[in-house]
């Protein structure tokens, strides 16, 4: 079986409430996907989907999935699709860093394994470890007391997992966990996301005053050194997420003891290919993740479900359903949030069928010559 097209979507995600804010001040009100269709010479047509969250918060945009599809894409034309991990060490040799730009290409191929194979994904990232999968909501940054009584909402939407997009400053951060802390209930889970957004000495600050409160501290600062820095001076559960990018990185922080959890978004480290690798990996030693990815829609959180549920459910913190957070549906079949719960389709790949009418018409197509 061999690559034969690979056609490029762009599609626009607007959000039902209208915004998401996270630290120093971001936020974006419509989310720009790209949609990768792989085509080959056995008629089976693989998808993937890729969905930076804006400009501002990894190394990685909306226009640059596109641009570095366009430069890889024609080089792929001609290999097996099924070949997964020698196809990403070339996609790695032909363009140098990058990850998220080859992710959509990755996913899509896995979604024709799974084709090809008769099997649904996560039977092929290493077989159904649960039933289904437990999802967080992230609350968009507003003033303390509005995203506190947030809280109470997405509880009745089947939620008890919350993670509060802190990373202002000290003090307003502060209010906001102690605030939202009061509405956790027994068996809540409270996560304090600053997305890099505090300076030493105001991670400082926010660790000490909320000391005593059952809060997951989750990427207080930008580097991985202020992070550490921040790790070792409080016993609150830690969460690294921006500056776990790779294998190598993983490999540093587990040698540190730097993190209790991460976050693996499967973009940002290149597709599912070296997200299971990362996955194994934290199964083996002992670091539970929440599996989710920058953004997206219907594709995106289809193929966070099928990683998810194929990790075992005492390694799997979370995860997150974006199409529900959104107002646009791009393909059928795709997860849907139950009581907080999601599932992947049992249907072979990712068992989602794309919406052509949503995508529109694909911004380029590349064909083998």
């Amino acid at each position: 079986m061999k690559i034969t097209a690979i056609r490029a979507y762009q599609v626009d995600l607007p959000l039902k409430e209208g915004r998401y804010s996270w630290s120093n001040g971001n936020f974006v009100e419509v989310f720009d996907s790209t949609v990768v269709a792989v085509e080959t010479d056995a008629g089976l047509t693989g998808y993937g989907e890729c969905c930076p969250l804006g400009s501002a918060y990894l190394p990685a945009y909306a226009f640059g999935v596109r641009s570095g599809l366009a430069e890889i894409a024609p080089k792929v034309i001609g290999h097996d699709p099924r070949d997964l991990a020698n196809l990403n060490r070339f996609m790695d040799a032909e363009l140098r860093g990058h990850p998220y730009i080859k992710s959509a290409i990755d996913v899509a191929c896995w979604d024709i394994l799974g084709q090809a194979t008769g099997l649904p994904v996560y039977t092929l990232l290493g077989g159904k470890a649960q039933e289904d999968v437990a999802l967080y909501r992230a609350i968009s940054q507003i003033e303390p007391k509005a995203m506190a009584a947030n809280v109470a909402g997405y509880r009745d939407e089947g939620y008890t997992k919350f993670q509060l997009k802190v990373g202002a400053d000290a003090d307003s951060d502060i209010e906001r966990i102690h605030l939202s802390a009061a509405e956790m209930r027994p068996g809540d889970v409270l996560v304090a996301d600053a997305n890099t957004g505090w300076t030493m000495h105001e991670a400082a600050r926010v660790v000490n005053a909320v000391r005593d409160v059952d809060v997951y501290i989750e990427q207080p600062c930008p580097t991985y050194e202020e992070c550490l820095v921040t790790r070792r001076r409080t016993s609150l559960p830690f969460v690294l997420d921006e500056v776990i990018t790779g294998v190598d990185s993983l490999i540093q922080g587990l040698a540190d003891g730097a993190m209790d959890v991460i976050n693996l978004k499967i973009s940002k480290v290149g597709g599912l290919t070296k997200a299971r690798q990362i996955r194994d990996l934290c199964i083996s030693s002992g670091i539970p993740m929440t599996i989710e990815d920058t953004w997206g829609g219907d594709i995106v959180t289809a193929t966070i479900a099928h990683l998810a549920q194929s990790t075992p459910e005492e390694f799997s913190f979370s995860a997150t359903d974006f199409n529900s957070y959104g107002t646009v549906d791009i393909a059928e079949g795709a997860p849907k949030r139950i009581d907080g719960r999601m599932r992947a389709a049992d249907a072979p790949g990712l068992g989602i069928t794309p919406i052509l009418s949503a995508l529109g018409d694909p911004v380029f197509d590349t064909y083998r010559a």
